[in-house]
Protein backbone atom coordinates (compact mmCIF):
# COMPACT_ATOMS: atom_id res chain seq x y z
CA UNK A 1 0.00 0.00 0.00
CA UNK A 2 1.00 3.85 -0.74
CA UNK A 3 2.08 5.59 2.69
CA UNK A 4 0.39 9.06 2.91
CA UNK A 5 3.68 10.87 2.94
CA UNK A 6 3.51 13.73 0.56
CA UNK A 7 1.27 15.48 -1.05
CA UNK A 8 3.07 15.44 -4.61
CA UNK A 9 3.02 11.28 -5.17
CA UNK A 10 1.04 10.81 -8.21
CA UNK A 11 4.10 9.87 -9.98
CA UNK A 12 5.06 7.18 -6.78
CA UNK A 13 1.26 6.07 -7.72
CA UNK A 14 1.86 5.68 -10.63
CA UNK A 15 5.23 4.05 -10.80
CA UNK A 16 3.44 1.42 -8.12
CA UNK A 17 0.54 0.39 -10.85
CA UNK A 18 3.91 0.30 -13.97
CA UNK A 19 5.78 -2.01 -11.63
CA UNK A 20 3.24 -4.20 -10.40
CA UNK A 21 3.06 -3.50 -6.85
CA UNK A 22 -0.29 -1.78 -6.21
CA UNK A 23 -2.73 -3.86 -4.72
CA UNK A 24 -6.54 -3.81 -6.88
CA UNK A 25 -9.68 -4.49 -4.99
CA UNK A 26 -12.64 -5.00 -6.90
CA UNK A 27 -15.99 -5.38 -5.55
CA UNK A 28 -18.61 -7.77 -7.48
CA UNK A 29 -17.23 -11.03 -8.54
CA UNK A 30 -19.79 -11.66 -11.44
CA UNK A 31 -19.85 -11.53 -14.89
CA UNK A 32 -17.73 -8.32 -15.31
CA UNK A 33 -15.80 -8.25 -12.05
CA UNK A 34 -14.63 -11.88 -12.30
CA UNK A 35 -12.77 -11.22 -16.05
CA UNK A 36 -11.59 -7.71 -14.61
CA UNK A 37 -10.06 -9.91 -11.87
CA UNK A 38 -8.22 -12.37 -14.09
CA UNK A 39 -7.11 -9.60 -16.48
CA UNK A 40 -5.21 -7.61 -13.56
CA UNK A 41 -3.74 -11.02 -12.41
CA UNK A 42 -2.67 -11.99 -15.20
CA UNK A 43 -0.60 -9.03 -15.91
CA UNK A 44 1.01 -9.27 -12.42
CA UNK A 45 -1.02 -7.49 -10.21
CA UNK A 46 -1.89 -8.79 -6.96
CA UNK A 47 -6.13 -8.84 -6.52
CA UNK A 48 -8.34 -8.54 -3.73
CA UNK A 49 -11.98 -9.66 -4.33
CA UNK A 50 -14.93 -8.04 -2.37
CA UNK A 51 -18.10 -10.53 -2.58
CA UNK A 52 -21.44 -10.21 -0.01
CA UNK A 53 -22.19 -13.52 -1.70
CA UNK A 54 -20.17 -15.68 0.87
CA UNK A 55 -20.64 -19.28 -1.40
CA UNK A 56 -18.73 -17.36 -4.76
CA UNK A 57 -15.72 -16.09 -2.06
CA UNK A 58 -15.34 -19.75 -1.09
CA UNK A 59 -15.82 -20.95 -4.56
CA UNK A 60 -12.87 -18.60 -6.01
CA UNK A 61 -10.73 -19.21 -2.96
CA UNK A 62 -10.99 -23.28 -3.13
CA UNK A 63 -9.75 -22.31 -6.82
CA UNK A 64 -13.24 -23.08 -8.84
CA UNK A 65 -15.50 -21.01 -11.11
CA UNK A 66 -19.20 -20.57 -11.12
CA UNK A 67 -19.13 -18.95 -14.55
CA UNK A 68 -19.28 -21.52 -17.75
CA UNK A 69 -16.13 -19.37 -19.70
CA UNK A 70 -13.92 -19.11 -16.80
CA UNK A 71 -12.11 -22.32 -16.20
CA UNK A 72 -10.76 -23.49 -12.60
CA UNK A 73 -7.58 -23.29 -13.75
CA UNK A 74 -8.08 -19.55 -14.75
CA UNK A 75 -8.60 -19.00 -10.71
CA UNK A 76 -5.80 -21.11 -9.45
CA UNK A 77 -3.24 -18.96 -12.14
CA UNK A 78 -5.00 -15.89 -10.59
CA UNK A 79 -4.24 -17.21 -6.87
CA UNK A 80 -0.43 -17.98 -7.47
CA UNK A 81 -0.52 -13.58 -8.48
CA UNK A 82 -1.98 -13.28 -5.12
CA UNK A 83 -6.18 -13.21 -5.29
CA UNK A 84 -8.06 -14.09 -2.85
CA UNK A 85 -11.57 -12.95 -2.31
CA UNK A 86 -13.75 -12.11 0.97
CA UNK A 87 -16.84 -10.36 2.20
CA UNK A 88 -14.88 -8.43 4.78
CA UNK A 89 -14.88 -5.20 3.73
CA UNK A 90 -13.09 -3.86 6.09
CA UNK A 91 -9.90 -5.29 3.95
CA UNK A 92 -10.68 -2.27 1.50
CA UNK A 93 -8.18 -0.25 3.88
CA UNK A 94 -5.70 -2.88 2.48
CA UNK A 95 -5.96 -1.73 -1.51
CA UNK A 96 -4.60 0.64 -3.66
CA UNK A 97 -7.77 1.17 -5.74
CA UNK A 98 -11.35 0.14 -5.55
CA UNK A 99 -13.04 -0.77 -8.87
CA UNK A 100 -16.94 -1.24 -8.43
CA UNK A 101 -18.52 -3.89 -10.63
CA UNK A 102 -22.10 -4.37 -8.92
CA UNK A 103 -25.74 -4.84 -10.70
CA UNK A 104 -27.75 -1.77 -11.73
CA UNK A 105 -31.15 -3.05 -12.45
CA UNK A 106 -34.40 -1.86 -12.86
CA UNK A 107 -37.01 -1.81 -10.51
CA UNK A 108 -40.56 -2.78 -11.71
CA UNK A 109 -41.82 0.71 -12.39
CA UNK A 110 -38.56 0.74 -15.17
CA UNK A 111 -37.20 2.91 -12.83
CA UNK A 112 -32.94 2.75 -11.75
CA UNK A 113 -32.28 0.47 -8.74
CA UNK A 114 -29.26 1.84 -7.09
CA UNK A 115 -29.38 -0.31 -4.34
CA UNK A 116 -26.42 -2.34 -4.76
CA UNK A 117 -24.27 0.78 -6.15
CA UNK A 118 -25.49 2.37 -2.31
CA UNK A 119 -24.87 -0.46 -0.14
CA UNK A 120 -21.45 -0.68 -1.60
CA UNK A 121 -20.48 2.49 -1.26
CA UNK A 122 -22.04 2.80 2.35
CA UNK A 123 -19.87 -0.84 3.00
CA UNK A 124 -16.52 0.36 1.42
CA UNK A 125 -16.70 4.06 2.13
CA UNK A 126 -15.88 4.02 6.14
CA UNK A 127 -12.64 2.25 5.09
CA UNK A 128 -11.51 4.02 2.80
CA UNK A 129 -8.15 6.91 3.34
CA UNK A 130 -6.26 9.43 1.86
CA UNK A 131 -4.02 8.13 -1.54
CA UNK A 132 -6.65 5.64 -2.25
CA UNK A 133 -8.52 5.39 -5.89
CA UNK A 134 -12.12 4.30 -6.64
CA UNK A 135 -13.74 3.56 -9.96
CA UNK A 136 -17.45 3.39 -10.34
CA UNK A 137 -17.94 0.30 -13.55
CA UNK A 138 -21.23 -0.42 -13.48
CA UNK A 139 -23.64 0.81 -16.17
CA UNK A 140 -25.43 3.34 -14.86
CA UNK A 141 -26.89 7.35 -15.78
CA UNK A 142 -25.14 10.44 -16.24
CA UNK A 143 -24.50 11.72 -12.79
CA UNK A 144 -24.41 8.89 -10.65
CA UNK A 145 -20.33 8.72 -9.86
CA UNK A 146 -20.97 12.52 -8.83
CA UNK A 147 -24.75 12.09 -6.96
CA UNK A 148 -23.42 8.59 -5.19
CA UNK A 149 -19.88 8.05 -4.99
CA UNK A 150 -18.58 11.00 -4.41
CA UNK A 151 -21.03 12.39 -2.02
CA UNK A 152 -20.92 9.35 -0.01
CA UNK A 153 -17.02 9.17 0.08
CA UNK A 154 -16.81 13.08 1.64
CA UNK A 155 -20.14 11.97 3.89
CA UNK A 156 -18.46 8.86 5.54
CA UNK A 157 -14.99 10.79 5.31
CA UNK A 158 -15.75 14.05 7.22
CA UNK A 159 -14.83 13.23 10.24
CA UNK A 160 -11.67 11.49 9.45
CA UNK A 161 -10.83 14.57 7.06
CA UNK A 162 -11.10 12.25 4.44
CA UNK A 163 -12.93 13.13 0.95
CA UNK A 164 -12.45 13.92 -2.68
CA UNK A 165 -10.19 16.67 -3.65
CA UNK A 166 -9.97 18.48 -7.31
CA UNK A 167 -7.34 19.77 -9.12
CA UNK A 168 -6.36 20.59 -12.23
CA UNK A 169 -2.99 20.35 -12.18
CA UNK A 170 -1.30 17.27 -10.79
CA UNK A 171 1.28 19.21 -8.84
CA UNK A 172 -1.07 21.23 -7.15
CA UNK A 173 -0.81 21.69 -3.62
CA UNK A 174 -2.54 19.42 -1.84
CA UNK A 175 -2.59 17.08 -4.75
CA UNK A 176 -2.61 13.23 -5.11
CA UNK A 177 -2.36 11.86 -1.13
CA UNK A 178 -4.39 14.17 0.21
CA UNK A 179 -7.97 13.04 -0.97
CA UNK A 180 -9.56 9.87 -2.10
CA UNK A 181 -9.33 10.15 -6.60
CA UNK A 182 -12.47 9.37 -8.49
CA UNK A 183 -13.67 7.94 -11.72
CA UNK A 184 -16.01 6.37 -13.96
CA UNK A 185 -14.96 3.60 -16.28
CA UNK A 186 -17.94 1.46 -18.11
CA UNK A 187 -17.14 -2.60 -18.86
CA UNK A 188 -17.74 -3.05 -22.10
CA UNK A 189 -17.71 -6.87 -21.44
CA UNK A 190 -19.36 -8.71 -24.69
CA UNK A 191 -19.87 -12.42 -22.61
CA UNK A 192 -19.45 -15.20 -25.09
CA UNK A 193 -17.32 -12.85 -27.70
CA UNK A 194 -14.19 -15.01 -28.93
CA UNK A 195 -12.73 -12.89 -31.23
CA UNK A 196 -11.89 -9.62 -29.71
CA UNK A 197 -9.77 -10.06 -26.72
CA UNK A 198 -10.90 -8.06 -23.75
CA UNK A 199 -7.66 -6.45 -23.59
CA UNK A 200 -8.07 -4.67 -27.26
CA UNK A 201 -11.30 -3.03 -26.21
CA UNK A 202 -10.97 0.54 -25.74
CA UNK A 203 -11.72 1.65 -22.23
CA UNK A 204 -13.48 4.84 -21.54
CA UNK A 205 -12.40 7.10 -18.38
CA UNK A 206 -13.97 9.85 -17.27
CA UNK A 207 -12.34 11.28 -14.30
CA UNK A 208 -13.38 14.01 -11.79
CA UNK A 209 -9.99 15.94 -12.16
CA UNK A 210 -6.80 15.58 -13.86
CA UNK A 211 -4.94 13.84 -11.44
CA UNK A 212 -7.62 11.28 -11.11
CA UNK A 213 -7.78 11.07 -15.22
CA UNK A 214 -3.57 10.34 -15.08
CA UNK A 215 -4.15 7.30 -12.37
CA UNK A 216 -7.00 6.07 -13.56
CA UNK A 217 -5.06 5.82 -16.94
CA UNK A 218 -2.11 4.61 -16.19
CA UNK A 219 -4.10 1.89 -14.36
CA UNK A 220 -6.10 0.56 -17.48
CA UNK A 221 -3.43 1.01 -19.41
CA UNK A 222 -1.37 -1.38 -17.66
CA UNK A 223 -4.04 -4.15 -18.86
CA UNK A 224 -5.83 -2.37 -21.70
CA UNK A 225 -4.30 -1.56 -25.46
CA UNK A 226 -6.31 1.29 -25.80
CA UNK A 227 -7.09 4.14 -23.55
CA UNK A 228 -10.09 6.55 -24.17
CA UNK A 229 -9.72 9.50 -21.55
CA UNK A 230 -13.15 12.40 -21.59
CA UNK A 231 -14.12 15.34 -19.94
CA UNK A 232 -15.66 13.94 -16.86
CA UNK A 233 -17.32 11.05 -15.66
CA UNK A 234 -20.65 12.03 -16.32
CA UNK A 235 -19.55 12.28 -20.34
CA UNK A 236 -18.37 8.41 -19.78
CA UNK A 237 -21.50 7.59 -18.17
CA UNK A 238 -23.19 9.24 -21.44
CA UNK A 239 -21.03 7.07 -23.87
CA UNK A 240 -21.91 4.14 -21.97
CA UNK A 241 -25.86 4.48 -22.64
CA UNK A 242 -25.16 5.76 -25.84
CA UNK A 243 -23.69 2.68 -27.06
CA UNK A 244 -26.11 0.48 -25.37
CA UNK A 245 -29.37 2.28 -26.33
CA UNK A 246 -27.76 2.37 -30.17
CA UNK A 247 -28.40 -1.34 -30.07
CA UNK A 248 -31.45 -1.24 -28.45
CA UNK A 249 -32.75 0.91 -31.20
CA UNK A 250 -31.76 -0.98 -33.97
CA UNK A 251 -32.73 -4.19 -32.49
CA UNK A 252 -36.29 -2.84 -31.88
CA UNK A 253 -36.21 -1.31 -35.53
CA UNK A 254 -35.40 -4.89 -37.26
CA UNK A 255 -38.23 -6.48 -34.49
CA UNK A 256 -40.73 -4.51 -35.16
CA UNK A 257 -40.07 -5.19 -39.11
CA UNK A 258 -40.15 -8.71 -38.42
CA UNK A 259 -43.69 -8.41 -37.45
CA UNK A 260 -44.40 -6.72 -40.57
CA UNK A 261 -42.66 -9.06 -42.59
CA UNK A 262 -44.48 -11.88 -41.95
CA UNK A 263 -47.96 -11.48 -42.98
CA UNK A 264 -46.43 -10.13 -46.24
CA UNK A 265 -44.54 -13.21 -46.46
CA UNK A 266 -40.77 -11.62 -46.57
CA UNK A 267 -38.40 -13.29 -45.07
CA UNK A 268 -36.80 -10.40 -42.65
CA UNK A 269 -33.59 -12.60 -42.38
CA UNK A 270 -33.12 -12.82 -45.85
CA UNK A 271 -34.27 -8.59 -46.41
CA UNK A 272 -31.34 -8.46 -43.54
CA UNK A 273 -28.59 -10.13 -45.15
CA UNK A 274 -29.06 -8.69 -48.39
CA UNK A 275 -29.27 -4.93 -46.95
CA UNK A 276 -25.37 -6.02 -45.18
CA UNK A 277 -24.10 -5.88 -48.59
CA UNK A 278 -24.26 -2.15 -48.61
CA UNK A 279 -20.13 -1.13 -47.92
CA UNK A 280 -21.82 1.72 -46.00
CA UNK A 281 -24.29 3.22 -44.44
CA UNK A 282 -25.71 -0.07 -42.87
CA UNK A 283 -24.82 -2.34 -40.22
CA UNK A 284 -26.88 -5.41 -39.61
CA UNK A 285 -29.07 -6.17 -36.70
CA UNK A 286 -30.92 -9.13 -35.91
CA UNK A 287 -34.15 -9.94 -34.68
CA UNK A 288 -35.14 -12.60 -31.64
CA UNK A 289 -37.63 -13.08 -29.09
CA UNK A 290 -36.51 -10.34 -27.35
CA UNK A 291 -33.10 -8.55 -25.87
CA UNK A 292 -31.69 -9.82 -22.76
CA UNK A 293 -27.88 -9.21 -20.82
CA UNK A 294 -27.59 -6.45 -18.08
CA UNK A 295 -27.54 -3.38 -20.41
CA UNK A 296 -29.36 -3.19 -23.59
CA UNK A 297 -32.85 -3.94 -21.73
CA UNK A 298 -31.96 -1.36 -19.09
CA UNK A 299 -30.15 1.14 -20.06
CA UNK A 300 -32.57 2.91 -22.48
CA UNK A 301 -35.04 3.03 -19.49
CA UNK A 302 -31.84 4.80 -17.20
CA UNK A 303 -31.48 7.52 -19.85
CA UNK A 304 -35.15 8.22 -19.70
CA UNK A 305 -35.53 8.52 -16.36
CA UNK A 306 -32.91 10.94 -15.93
CA UNK A 307 -34.22 12.94 -18.73
CA UNK A 308 -37.55 13.45 -16.88
CA UNK A 309 -35.19 14.87 -13.96
CA UNK A 310 -34.87 17.58 -17.04
CA UNK A 311 -37.83 17.62 -18.32
CA UNK A 312 -36.93 16.14 -21.35
CA UNK A 313 -38.78 13.27 -22.68
CA UNK A 314 -36.81 10.40 -24.26
CA UNK A 315 -39.84 9.28 -26.54
CA UNK A 316 -37.68 7.28 -29.12
CA UNK A 317 -35.31 5.99 -26.80
CA UNK A 318 -38.57 4.25 -24.53
CA UNK A 319 -40.83 3.41 -27.72
CA UNK A 320 -37.21 0.71 -28.54
CA UNK A 321 -37.64 -0.22 -25.07
CA UNK A 322 -41.42 -1.04 -25.15
CA UNK A 323 -41.07 -2.93 -28.49
CA UNK A 324 -38.21 -4.90 -27.49
CA UNK A 325 -40.17 -6.17 -23.60
CA UNK A 326 -43.08 -6.78 -25.83
CA UNK A 327 -41.73 -9.75 -28.23
CA UNK A 328 -42.23 -12.22 -26.03
CA UNK A 329 -45.92 -11.53 -26.23
CA UNK A 330 -45.65 -11.69 -30.18
CA UNK A 331 -43.60 -15.20 -29.71
CA UNK A 332 -46.18 -16.54 -27.64
CA UNK A 333 -48.99 -15.50 -30.06
CA UNK A 334 -47.35 -16.96 -33.05
CA UNK A 335 -47.09 -20.17 -30.64
CA UNK A 336 -50.45 -19.92 -29.97
CA UNK A 337 -51.77 -19.90 -33.60
CA UNK A 338 -49.41 -22.49 -34.87
CA UNK A 339 -51.10 -24.80 -32.28
CA UNK A 340 -54.47 -24.19 -33.50
CA UNK A 341 -53.20 -24.58 -37.15
CA UNK A 342 -52.54 -28.02 -35.79
CA UNK A 343 -55.88 -28.26 -34.37
CA UNK A 344 -54.46 -27.94 -30.43
CA UNK A 345 -54.40 -24.94 -28.26
CA UNK A 346 -52.29 -23.42 -26.36
CA UNK A 347 -53.77 -24.12 -22.40
CA UNK A 348 -52.71 -27.75 -22.05
CA UNK A 349 -49.97 -27.48 -24.41
CA UNK A 350 -47.22 -29.21 -24.16
CA UNK A 351 -43.92 -27.00 -24.55
CA UNK A 352 -40.04 -27.72 -24.60
CA UNK A 353 -38.40 -24.25 -25.00
CA UNK A 354 -34.75 -24.90 -25.84
CA UNK A 355 -32.15 -22.01 -24.10
CA UNK A 356 -32.48 -20.25 -20.89
CA UNK A 357 -29.35 -18.28 -21.90
CA UNK A 358 -30.08 -14.40 -23.20
CA UNK A 359 -27.68 -15.31 -25.63
CA UNK A 360 -26.06 -18.18 -27.59
CA UNK A 361 -23.50 -20.03 -25.78
CA UNK A 362 -23.25 -18.17 -22.11
CA UNK A 363 -23.97 -19.29 -19.01
CA UNK A 364 -26.27 -16.23 -17.97
CA UNK A 365 -29.73 -15.43 -16.93
CA UNK A 366 -29.86 -11.90 -17.02
CA UNK A 367 -33.16 -10.64 -18.29
CA UNK A 368 -32.75 -12.98 -20.64
CA UNK A 369 -36.40 -13.26 -22.69
CA UNK A 370 -36.75 -16.62 -22.41
CA UNK A 371 -37.84 -16.40 -18.60
CA UNK A 372 -40.61 -14.09 -19.79
CA UNK A 373 -41.80 -16.81 -22.18
CA UNK A 374 -42.04 -19.62 -19.94
CA UNK A 375 -44.03 -17.10 -17.62
CA UNK A 376 -45.95 -15.78 -20.53
CA UNK A 377 -47.09 -19.33 -21.46
CA UNK A 378 -47.15 -21.08 -17.68
CA UNK A 379 -50.18 -18.43 -17.40
CA UNK A 380 -51.68 -19.12 -20.59
CA UNK A 381 -52.02 -22.93 -18.77
CA UNK A 382 -48.83 -24.34 -21.02
CA UNK A 383 -47.05 -27.16 -19.25
CA UNK A 384 -43.01 -25.52 -19.63
CA UNK A 385 -40.34 -27.36 -19.53
CA UNK A 386 -36.68 -26.43 -20.78
CA UNK A 387 -33.55 -27.27 -22.39
CA UNK A 388 -30.02 -25.66 -21.90
CA UNK A 389 -26.61 -27.23 -21.76
CA UNK A 390 -25.36 -24.53 -18.92
CA UNK A 391 -28.28 -24.91 -16.30
CA UNK A 392 -29.18 -28.57 -15.22
CA UNK A 393 -31.60 -26.42 -12.98
CA UNK A 394 -32.73 -22.92 -12.31
CA UNK A 395 -34.00 -21.64 -9.45
CA UNK A 396 -35.14 -18.07 -8.61
CA UNK A 397 -33.64 -14.65 -9.31
CA UNK A 398 -34.68 -11.14 -9.38
CA UNK A 399 -37.12 -11.82 -11.87
CA UNK A 400 -38.11 -15.19 -12.06
CA UNK A 401 -39.26 -18.11 -9.06
CA UNK A 402 -38.72 -21.29 -11.22
CA UNK A 403 -37.45 -24.52 -9.76
CA UNK A 404 -37.21 -26.31 -12.61
CA UNK A 405 -35.05 -28.80 -13.69
CA UNK A 406 -33.50 -29.44 -17.27
CA UNK A 407 -35.26 -31.80 -19.79
CA UNK A 408 -32.75 -34.10 -21.98
CA UNK A 409 -33.23 -33.79 -25.58
CA UNK A 410 -34.90 -37.21 -25.72
CA UNK A 411 -38.80 -38.12 -26.85
CA UNK A 412 -38.86 -34.83 -28.09
CA UNK A 413 -42.21 -36.29 -30.03
CA UNK A 414 -44.13 -36.28 -26.93
CA UNK A 415 -44.36 -32.30 -27.32
CA UNK A 416 -46.75 -30.45 -28.66
CA UNK A 417 -44.27 -27.82 -29.70
CA UNK A 418 -40.26 -26.82 -29.25
CA UNK A 419 -39.75 -22.86 -29.08
CA UNK A 420 -36.39 -22.15 -29.76
CA UNK A 421 -35.61 -19.19 -27.75
CA UNK A 422 -31.67 -19.20 -27.83
CA UNK A 423 -29.78 -21.10 -30.68
CA UNK A 424 -26.70 -22.74 -28.27
CA UNK A 425 -24.20 -24.30 -31.07
CA UNK A 426 -24.96 -27.78 -28.61
CA UNK A 427 -27.86 -27.85 -30.62
CA UNK A 428 -28.23 -30.46 -33.75
CA UNK A 429 -31.20 -28.48 -35.48
CA UNK A 430 -31.70 -30.89 -37.97
CA UNK A 431 -31.72 -33.60 -35.61
CA UNK A 432 -34.65 -31.81 -33.33
CA UNK A 433 -36.67 -30.81 -36.10
CA UNK A 434 -36.77 -34.34 -37.59
CA UNK A 435 -38.01 -35.69 -34.03
CA UNK A 436 -40.18 -32.54 -33.18
CA UNK A 437 -44.21 -32.19 -33.95
CA UNK A 438 -43.82 -28.43 -34.28
CA UNK A 439 -40.63 -26.24 -34.29
CA UNK A 440 -41.54 -22.11 -33.39
CA UNK A 441 -38.25 -20.72 -33.97
CA UNK A 442 -37.14 -17.13 -32.88
CA UNK A 443 -33.40 -16.91 -34.11
CA UNK A 444 -33.43 -18.44 -37.53
CA UNK A 445 -31.65 -21.28 -36.30
CA UNK A 446 -33.20 -23.47 -38.53
CA UNK A 447 -32.57 -21.34 -41.55
CA UNK A 448 -30.78 -24.33 -43.32
CA UNK A 449 -33.86 -26.68 -42.87
CA UNK A 450 -36.94 -27.00 -45.28
CA UNK A 451 -39.49 -28.31 -43.34
CA UNK A 452 -43.38 -27.90 -42.85
CA UNK A 453 -43.54 -28.40 -39.28
CA UNK A 454 -40.75 -25.16 -38.74
CA UNK A 455 -42.70 -21.86 -37.91
CA UNK A 456 -40.51 -18.77 -37.65
CA UNK A 457 -41.26 -15.95 -35.80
Amino acid sequence: MLEATSSSDLQQWVSKIEDRTAVVGIVGLGYVGLPLTLMFSETGFAVRGFDIDSQKVDCLNRGQSYIHRIEPRHIQAAQTSGFRATSEFSQIADVDVVLICVPTPLHPDHTPDMSYVVSTMESLAPFLHEGQMVILESTTYPGTTEELVVETINRHGASRGVRVLRSTDPSAVGGILDGVMVAFSPEREDPGNMITPRKDIPKIIGAIDERARVAASALYGSIFTTTVPVSSPATAEMTKLLENIYRSVNIALVNELKQLCQPMGIDVWEVINAAATKPFGFHAFYPGPGVGGHCIPVDPFYLSWKARQFGFSTRFIELAGQINESMPDYVVDTTRLALVRQGKSLCGASILLLGLAYKRDVDDLRESPSLRLIELLSLEGAKVEYNDPFFPTVGHGRHYHLEMTNTELSHLQRFDCVLIATDHSHYDMKQIVQNSTLVIDTRNATRHITSDKIVRC
